[in-house]
């Protein structure tokens, strides 16, 4: 193996070098956007596409990317592409599915972006340019977009552009703050707003496909593509072990060749493009030192989250309540006046638009404020960078569970919905990591857990409803980490441990855009993720509850009396040992198996109640639940109540986890994962409600 270096260029090549030897392809033009993780890649994405994205798999990956449409530039035949935004990774030697589609994508021919858009942190350059020397040296056009030049310029770190670009043979397009008011500059040159030159210089290199000179850093291995005359299988099978063990020794040392020489040619451009005057200690520093210290890093962390939880609470009780009269008043009487109209009043139609899908839609509606106020915050948390180092501050406890500290991010993600914290553990190089993170999601509590926090808390415990959905939290947590130790210790035993590389982002104060548009789209998909769930769901138990066992008449059936009543009464004892065994809960609990969003329609209609108008002041219904679980616990109400939120966060959180658990770690062991939390679930009920009746 010969290992080259190639000085860089004395002068930018924007045009030149050698052009793609495949036909162009036809259709919509697709650019990606690549680069190491934390570098404002999202974010650029997001401002690019602005509502025009949706986020799905790679045609033939398992691998979930952020695509969206991006108009260049108008005029009578404006030019729009697809813009991709690729997982974030840090070579093109992958360890994880995310990071392998980036290497597969570059390395076809057929398949790949007309455009790779290379994100580089002007505050960290070196961790960029060693992604940067693989791109170049997989031949695909490429353009480079440097952000966070004014973190660089307060850490005293000043990246030429222009300079940067002779070096590599790459052009490169400046991105200002995100605050800033300054202009793009591509290359040397200036001028134009900040889209309008981006934009240019996407269609430039897309219009004039150029590939950037070779470094000459050369290796057939882990960051290169499969050979065509590789060795099959079943031949490398009849290798001597002689042979095998020379193979992989000849592979580890090209590989630390191979890495060294590109640290050579990336310290070479660094040393022509980048001045350094000395690192200089700023505020965030002085920050850091609190937030991710070993004792007051995880008290900061609670604090923030019982924050964000208290307000989450107090804030959005009164907008719920406007929406909840508006739907339940002047919606319902204009859909019973439409129905009078035409002669339906009154029937078993009027009774499942009103009652059904009315009643369906609002209950999702009344999450509206509670799920953007809740998504708000932990964009807000995300965007300034705390959420990095709240990850740093968990890598102790994921360690002693066996885990590497970014299986945190996953989990976190848990908390705002399960679903796409399971695909997230595809960020995760080792099987077995990726498998007991799928196994820890479902007792993270998801937002849809929250709406039922909120009215079971403020009916029992009145004021101290923040609180009780705050221990609700940490009862999640204390669960994540039970289960993980469990889980080392048994049927996921030695587990490797790796070290947490981490780069920490930049401080940020969030902007109003990104704010907005991050609410916008969570909200959005928790909107298509749960409508048509409830909707379907609570038609299903209307339907239910309007057959009767014993012959009575469609829809005139007493609900307790109906196929639903009678299901839910055969369920309720085995919750006797924890103090709910009322036909109501359990048939509220039956529907959470679902989705939890429907939990509270299920209450409102088994009791043919209406739902609440305000949280804090949850009417009827709450008269029902206390009546309910006063009976059902010979007068403790109060541990019934936390024994049945205990319950509520442990047991299967609903169909669409199983069914992303199933396709992310097989039958198999999600089947074993729902007995698990079952099991589990019911006997902390149980001991919650066995203790508190006790002390209480």
């Amino acid at each position: 193996m010969t290992v080259r270096v190639r000085r860089p260029a004395s002068t930018p090549s924007c045009h030149g070098g050698s052009a793609r030897s495949e036909p162009p392809r036809t259709g919509q033009r697709i650019v990606a956007l690549a680069g190491n993780p934390n570098v404002g890649k999202s974010t650029l994405f997001n401002a690019l596409t602005g509502g025009h994205q949706h986020v799905a798999n790679w045609p033939g990956k398992t691998v979930h990317v952020a695509r969206g449409r991006w108009q260049l530039h108008g005029g009578s035949t404006p030019l729009e592409v697809e813009l991709v935004d690729l997982p974030g990774t840090a070579s093109l030697a992958p360890r994880s599915p995310d990071e392998e589609l980036t290497r597969d994508l570059v390395h076809d021919p057929l398949n790949r972006p007309d455009l790779v858009v290379l994100v580089a942190d002007a505050a960290a350059p070196a961790r960029s340019l060693y992604l940067l020397s693989q791109l170049i040296d997989a031949q695909i056009p490429l353009l480079v977009a440097l952000t966070m030049t004014d973190i660089a310029a307060s850490r005293g770190t000043d990246v030429d552009a222009a300079a940067l670009a002779a070096a590599t043979g790459v052009p490169v397009v400046v991105v200002p703050p995100r605050r800033g008011t300054g202009r793009i500059a591509h290359g040397a040159a200036s001028g134009g707003s900040s889209t309008d030159q981006l934009a240019a210089a996407v269609e430039a290199s897309i219009a004039r496909p150029v590939l950037p000179p070779p470094t000459g850093i050369t290796w057939s291995g882990a960051d290169s593509p499969p050979r065509a005359d590789s060795t099959s299988d079943s031949a490398a099978g009849s290798d001597s072990a002689a042979g095998s063990d020379s193979d992989a020794g000849s592979d580890s040392d090209a590989a630390v060749a191979e890495a060294a020489a590109r640290f050579g040619w990336v310290h070479e451009v660094l040393a022509h493009a980048v001045a350094d005057t000395g690192h200089r200690r700023t505020w965030s520093d002085r920050v850091d030192r609190v937030v991710t210290s070993p004792i007051l890093g995880p008290v900061v962390f609670l604090a923030v989250m019982w924050g964000v939880f208290t307000l989450t609470t107090r804030v959005a009780a009164p907008l719920q309540a406007g929406l909840d009269r508006f739907l339940s008043g002047p919606v319902s009487d204009a859909a019973g006046r439409l129905l009078g109209l035409v002669g339906l009043d009154g029937t078993w139609v009027s009774g499942l638009v009103i009652d059904g899908l009315i009643a369906g839609v609002g209950t999702l509606l009344t999450f509206v404020p509670l799920m953007a106020l809740m998504f708000a915050l932990l964009t807000l948390l995300e965007d300034s960078g705390y959420l990095a180092r709240a990850a740093f501050v968990a890598d102790r406890v994921m360690r002693a569970m066996g885990l590497p500290g970014r299986a945190f991010l996953p989990l976190l993600v848990g908390f705002g919905c399960n679903v796409p914290a399971i695909a997230g553990t595809r960020i995760l190089p080792d099987a077995r990591h990726r498998l007991m993170t799928a196994l820890l999601v479902p007792f993270t509590s998801c937002s849809a857990r929250l709406t039922v926090y909120v009215l079971v808390a403020t009916v029992f415990f009145g004021s101290a409803a923040g609180t009780v959905v705050f221990g609700m939290y940490v009862v999640s947590l204390l669960l994540i980490v039970a289960v993980g130790l469990v889980l080392r210790s048994t049927v996921l035993k030695n587990t490797p441990v790796e070290p947490l590389v981490l780069e920490l982002p930049p401080y940020r104060v969030p902007t109003l855009r990104v704010l907005t548009r991050g609410v916008g789209i969570r909200l959005a998909a928790f909107l298509r993720t749960a409508g048509g769930i409830i909707v379907g769901t609570v038609t299903v138990v209307w339907l239910l509850s309007s057959v009767s066992l014993t012959g009575g008449g469609f829809g005139t059936v007493a609900v307790e009396d109906s196929v639903y009543g009678n299901v839910a009464q055969a369920v309720a004892p085995a919750f006797a040992p924890a103090g709910f065994d009322d036909w109501h809960t359990s048939a509220a609990l039956m529907t959470g198996f679902v989705a939890k969003e429907a939990v509270i329609a299920s209450w409102a209609q088994s009791y043919a109640a209406s739902e609440p108008a305000d949280a804090s002041t949850p009417g009827t219904l709450g008269d029902h639940l206390r009546t309910s679980f006063e009976q059902s616990s010979d007068g403790h109400p109060g541990p019934a109540a936390l024994a049945f939120l205990v319950f509520l966060l442990a047991y299967t959180p609903c169909m669409a986890t199983i069914a992303a658990q199933r396709h992310e770690i097989g039958g198999r062991w999600t089947a074993a994962g729902v007995v698990g939390q079952l099991l589990i679930a019911w006997t902390l009920a149980v001991a919650v409600f066995q203790i508190g009746r006790l002390v209480w």
